[in-house]
């Protein structure tokens, strides 16, 4: 009797030991240093996981797709059904695990008070070679570039704040040196659970581009173009029914050209007032279709009456489309509208206008995978006696791909359709361009870039040109 109460007594005891290392196991796993955060919180309180699951004898294994962290399938068996059943993580689209932390291996940005700033200042080396007809010439400069956002941290109503600035210095060679500026603001008021309202501002600077067909031909430096903007809109959810109405104000400036001669001509006949109001009514099929009605009326007043040539450009704008917009998640969104836009000027110019064609369409094929289709329509008045302007067409696509978790793939193309419908003996021109891309992020503050792009421009009358530039750089972030 004794001996079978002692092997009795042993198996009990060898029982209780496994079920003790059973349960310690998993209270290190879902408590560990951390406590409940074992699984949900950052790579570093998942570490001490992974060594308790490796001393319970499972070797340590970890999911790149969950960046670091432990997935439910590489625990123990004993683990792995009870983990499964009680933690069970929402499935991505495409069936993967979902990353525990999206912007791991990111700049963070800066926090001021309840802000986060996100800079980024970027230092290229570029070689550009232009051709314009027979004759050529070619520089190489360096391209300093500073953009950055600032966006609010708040529980209710947002604002952002996005700017970029580039400074260009030529080193080597001829050629017109191009710096840029763009800063807009946005201020999102949510006002009910069904109405939100925006306040927008911005400013734009550029010099004008020496292809461009109101560009000065014996010009030492284009015009420099200063926009200022300020927007207001109201957004309404009544049910099914989407509608929303906005009032924008835009003001254009152009400065003096200084010609090759030594002599100096004034551009202020150009500076304009413009504003636009805007409604748009949509009706909700189901969430992922949405058909819209938009149309637009505005008036936009030159400073000067007339011109240098004697015209009165001053007009007035009218526009109605309507579209779609289409929103099945990260795959596929967008929307897409067909219309009418037209100019009517004060003078004997005519009436400007066309077919309009705009839309945005963002599709993701795969995972890592991004394509951009854009379509714009917009009509550019002109400076040329007895030319009320041309309407544009511009078709852009872009592709960005994820060919390793640190180094980024972009390849991008265009074309621009500059059309003058009302002035037969204008030269129509095509404008086509492409380029490609590579980013390496050596660390999640600092990048190396090199991108490489061509742009061809052909006319109907006079010669064609080409662009070619080739650029190496350098971006701190944080």
């Amino acid at each position: 009797m004794a001996p079978r109460i002692s092997r009795s007594i042993k198996a009990g005891a060898l029982l209780v030991r496994k079920r003790a290392r059973l349960l310690v196991g998993c209270v290190l796993v879902f408590a560990g240093p951390a406590g409940a955060q074992g699984f949900e919180g950052s790579p570093g309180t998942n570490a001490p996981v992974v060594g308790a699951i490796a001393d319970a004898g499972t070797p340590a294994i970890t999911d790149p797709q969950t960046t670091g962290a432990v997935a439910a399938s590489d625990l123990p068996p004993a683990l792995d059904e009870d983990f499964n059943r009680l933690n069970r993580r929402e499935e991505a689209i495409d069936g993967l695990r979902t990353r525990i932390d999206p912007d791991a291996g990111q700049a963070t940005g800066l926090r001021i008070g309840s802000f986060v700033l996100k800079p980024a200042l970027s230092e290229t080396f570029n070689h550009e070679r232009q051709k314009n007809g027979s004759t050529s010439q070619s520089r190489s400069f360096l391209e300093t570039g500073l953009k950055g956002s600032l966006t609010s941290d708040w529980s209710r109503h947002q604002l952002s704040v996005t700017g970029e600035g580039v400074l260009q210095n030529n080193i080597s060679g001829e050629g017109e040196e191009e710096p840029r500026a763009d800063v807009d603001a946005e201020l999102r008021l949510d006002l009910t659970d069904e109405t939100v309202a925006r306040l927008s501002a911005g400013y734009s600077f550029e010099r004008e581009d020496a292809n461009d067909p109101n560009a000065i031909v014996n010009a030492e430096e284009q015009s420099a173009v200063n926009t200022y903007r300020l927007g207001a809109a109201v957004e309404r959810d009544l049910g099914l029914v989407r509608g929303s109405v906005g009032l924008d104000f835009e003001r254009q400036t152009y400065g003096d050209v200084d010609l090759d001669n030594g002599t100096t001509l004034s551009q202020e006949d150009r500076d304009r007032n413009t504003g636009t109001l805007t409604g748009r009514l949509g009706y909700e099929l189901s969430p992922a279709l949405i058909p819209f009605l938009e149309a637009s009326v505005g008036k936009s007043i030159y400073d000067l009456r007339r011109d240098t040539l004697g015209f009165e450009r001053s007009y007035m704008s009218y526009a109605g489309r309507g579209g779609l917009e289409v929103d099945l998640g990260e795959k596929l969104n967008g929307e897409l509208a067909l219309g009418y836009e037209t100019y009517r000027f004060d003078d004997r110019l005519g009436d400007l206008g066309g077919l309009s064609v705009d839309g945005r369409v963002n599709w993701s094929p795969q995972r890592g995978t991004d394509v951009l289709f854009g379509l714009l329509t917009y009509l550019d008045p002109s400076t040329t006696a007895d030319n009320p302007g041309s309407i544009n067409y511009e078709l852009t696509n872009i592709i960005t791909h994820q060919l390793r978790s640190t180094l980024v793939a972009t390849l991008s193309n265009s074309l621009t359709l500059r059309d003058f419908p009302s002035d037969a003996t204008a030269a129509d021109e095509a404008t086509w361009r492409t380029g490609a891309g590579l980013t390496w992020d050596m660390s999640r503050y600092l990048a190396l870039t090199g991108d490489v792009s061509y742009e061809r421009t052909n006319r109907d009358v006079g010669p064609s040109s080409d662009t070619t530039r080739v650029g190496v750089g350098l971006t701190l972030r944080r």
